[in-house]
């Protein structure tokens, strides 16, 4: 037994970690998620902020279990271990914002880095100059953090600021199983295509309880690798990406005329056009992308990254999920968010402000860094 576990390494969690998450992430589209998106941290948001009546997309507009599963999750994960801590009171407002801005990016390419890949592993080529985008934007992050760019250190913060989160995610989990009126569910598009409730929760604890245990992030792999060549981060996504590929083969969603799902066909193809939920508007989907890449390194994570954290009492990440939430709100009520035919003008223009604000950001605070 002994020898048995001394093969049970931190390196192998990640990787056993990560491919049942990609196993979780292709199911979830055959048991009733939309297409190339089983699991989509952003867009669940998305979905979540239109259920709640904070915008009004019909048919992007559900409570997804998948987000409060994340979240409680990892929350009883982190008082299992005795890791949950609750502190916070690092730049609060920039996070907020950096977080918005997050949402905007996602919304311009049409998903996060989780489903980047889950859209890899479906064979749209659109994702990877999504990919390519977000390594741009994490690079250009990298180059600040070497300036010195920091948004200050966390401190101690009265034990119920830590729960707050988690309270919240019960209360939405609440309203998941009960459907009260004021709630708005999608009749049809995405929003209509859903895991069944205790599905979707299980899924969610699952994949919160190995990136608390792991901490899985998809966008600070990149940063590790770039800069201090660690790799341990970037095998958790290898085996994600590696597994989504190899269930969506053997769940027959390659096949010609794929499965239908809910009266859905899932036709899986390798190739730019006729992707579903995406677009081939390649500067907007590298720039998108990009603005997410860069402001997930000036956050320290990515979307995930940041939901498991606020299960764990980061008060910081959960004002960056409450900013996720308000740049969901803010692209869909003003026209901003892609979708299949496109990005529209305000799209664009709010992408090239996220740039323009992240790199003043970073500009300002690594000078003031070099003055001090």
């Amino acid at each position: 037994m002994g020898k048995i576990m001394s093969y049970w390494t931190p390196r192998t969690k990640i990787i056993v970690g990560g491919a049942l998450f990609g196993i979780f992430g292709a199911l979830a589209v055959n048991l009733g998620n939309p297409a190339n998106m089983g699991i989509c941290v952003a867009c669940f948001l998305r979905d979540i902020t239109g259920a709640l009546k904070l915008h009004q997309a019909g048919v992007v507009q559900n409570l997804r279990p998948e987000v409060m599963g994340f979240t409680l999750g990892a929350f009883i994960t982190a008082m299992y271990f005795g890791e949950f801590r609750s502190r916070g009171g690092s730049a609060p407002l920039i996070r907020f914002v950096l977080g918005a801005l997050v949402m905007i990016g996602a919304m311009a390419f049409l998903g996060c880095p989780i489903r980047m890949l889950l859209r890899l592993a479906g064979g749209d080529g659109n994702a990877l100059v999504g990919l390519a985008g977000m390594i741009f934007g994490i690079l250009v992050g990298i180059f600040f953090l070497k300036k010195g760019f920091n948004l200050g250190r966390s401190i101690k913060m009265p034990a119920i600021g830590g729960y707050i989160m988690p309270v919240v995610m019960i209360a939405l989990l609440i309203f998941a199983f009960v459907k009260p009126g004021f709630i708005i569910t999608s009749t049809t598009g995405p929003g209509s295509q859903y895991v069944a409730v205790w599905g979707a929760l299980l899924i969610g604890l699952g994949v919160g309880f190995m990136a608390q245990r792991t901490r899985f992030c998809s966008v600070g792999a990149w940063r590790d690798i770039f800069l201090v060549r660690d790799f341990h981060l970037i095998s958790g996504i290898i085996a994600f990406f590696l597994a989504a590929l190899i269930m969506n083969a053997i769940l027959g969603n390659f096949s010609a005329g794929g499965v239908v799902i809910n009266g859905v066909d899932v036709n899986y193809n390798f190739g730019f056009s006729g992707q579903p939920i995406a677009h081939t508007q390649h500067a907007w989907n590298f720039l998108g992308m990009g603005l997410l890449g860069l402001a997930a390194v000036m956050l320290g994570g990515c979307p995930l990254r940041n939901l498991i954290l606020s299960g764990e009492g980061d008060n910081d990440a959960a004002v960056t999920v409450l900013g996720y939430i308000a740049g969901a709100a803010i692209a869909h009520n003003f026209g901003i968010s892609a979708s299949a035919a496109g990005i529209g003008v305000n799209g664009d223009v709010a992408v090239i402000i996220g740039w323009i604000f992240c790199i003043g950001l970073g500009l300002v605070m690594t000078l003031k860094k070099k003055q001090s």
